[in-house]
């Protein structure tokens, strides 16, 4: 049994599924992202040219003829003294790490020290914070003995 109309019972005008007269206006229209497209395809293309063009021309152009003198390490204006292949003390990397974790924190302090204003008790607290256990982790890392040089 029909309710008011041609509508089925239950349903509203428009959104029955059988209704297409408003359908038209809901399929999203995908030509306006055409100039986006093209303009991606466009910049890929470029990219790749400039990456492989100057690539192609010199080994075309170039002479290669290496030697020994060609393919030796060459190190701050004179020969290197050793192996190039040498290992590294782990503790360059750990200082390397430190330097990087408190470079970055001082990154994070001056935007929040311009921003304090606006984030009031909220961002101090979540500064604080953060120092905090940059701290806990350079007393950890100096009582651990990572950065004593011998």
């Amino acid at each position: 049994m029909r309710g008011e109309g041609d509508t089925p019972r239950g349903t509203r005008k428009g959104l029955c599924p059988r209704d297409t007269s408003t359908l038209g206006s809901a399929v999203l229209d995908l030509s306006q992202y055409l100039p986006i497209l093209i303009f991606i395809f466009i910049a890929f293309g470029l990219s790749v040219l400039f990456v492989f063009l100057p690539m192609g021309v010199s080994r075309l152009t170039g002479a290669h003829n290496p030697d020994a003198e060609k393919l030796s390490e060459y190190e701050c204006g004179f020969p290197a003294f050793e192996d190039a292949r040498s290992q590294f003390d782990v503790r360059f990397y750990l200082v390397a790490i430190s330097f990087i974790i408190f470079d970055l924190e001082a990154a994070f302090l001056f935007p929040w020290a311009v921003s304090l204003g606006e984030t009031q008790w909220v961002g101090w607290i979540g500064m604080m914070t953060f120092l905090f256990i940059l701290a806990v982790g350079l007393a950890y890392e100096w009582k651990k003995g990572a950065l004593d040089w011998e």
